[in-house]
């Protein structure tokens, strides 16, 4: 990232200044400033911010109010980094930075790289910007919610991108452990289990691919969906769907 301050919504909410990670506030205000961090430069207007901070519960004063968590937040990140235009705030990202668009454009690009090196460099680099869940103790918030499922969904495809990059490069022994991991975690995300069996075939863990194959199968009857012809690897383990 370019700018010295950055808005972090990919863990809980805070902000990196020159003087290293600061504290937002409180609720309020890390709603207040992860609204403004979610609208990427947009503006929002005041009857938004008010929905999104204070819901049903805004105070009469809320004008007032809002402009006191408007000024703690540029004390933070700089005055010039939020903007007030025609009763409407916006987040001016030429000042400041937010970890989930930088997030973004690393893992588009990783998406497009041909080279196995830059798809493992940019996914690793795109996965490092997390810090646990997105928006923190406010992930579970009406106004955050829909944004924390997506993020969360675009994680999961930077982390496929990386480990498939890590089984081109050669690396499937060191691999094969974060997969199990993962497909335990996320067990109907398809690719990760083709994953799993492709590094375990290349590992020489035949039986184990074998396993993994039926355990597929498995999670897939129970959920009541057709395995269809199954990952690569059970195919050349002249396996059939039904195992």
């Amino acid at each position: 990232m370019d700018v010295e301050r950055c808005v972090r919504v990919l863990g809980p909410i805070d902000v990196v200044t020159p003087d290293g990670p600061r504290s937002v506030g409180g609720v309020r205000q890390r709603a207040l400033i992860a609204a403004l961090a979610v609208a990427a430069g947009r503006s929002l207007s005041l009857d938004r911010l008010r929905q999104v901070v204070w819901g049903d519960t805004a105070p009469r004063t809320v004008a007032n109010t809002l402009q006191s968590h408007v000024s703690h937040l540029r004390e933070l990140i700089g005055a010039e980094a939020i903007e007030h235009v025609d009763h409407a705030y916006r987040l001016d990202l030429d000042q400041v930075a937010v970890d989930s668009i930088e997030f973004t454009r690393l893992l588009r690009r990783a998406q497009g790289e041909p080279e196995a090196s830059d798809r493992w460099q940019l996914s690793h680099d795109a996965l490092g910007l997390w810090r646990g869940e997105a928006f923190g103790d406010l992930a579970d918030l009406e106004s955050f919610a829909l944004e924390a499922y997506r993020l969360d969904e675009l994680r999961l495809a930077a982390m496929e991108i990386n480990m498939a990059a890590d089984l081109d490069l050669g690396r499937h022994d060191l691999v094969v452990g974060e997969l199990e991991c993962a497909v335990r975690e996320h067990p109907y995300r398809e690719r990760l289990w083709h994953l799993l069996v492709d590094a375990l075939v290349r590992s020489d863990r035949r039986i184990e691919a074998r396993r993994a194959c039926a355990e597929w199968e498995r999670t897939l009857v129970e959920a009541g969906l057709d395995p269809g012809p199954g990952p690569a690897g059970c195919q050349e383990l002249g396996q059939s769907p039904t195992i």
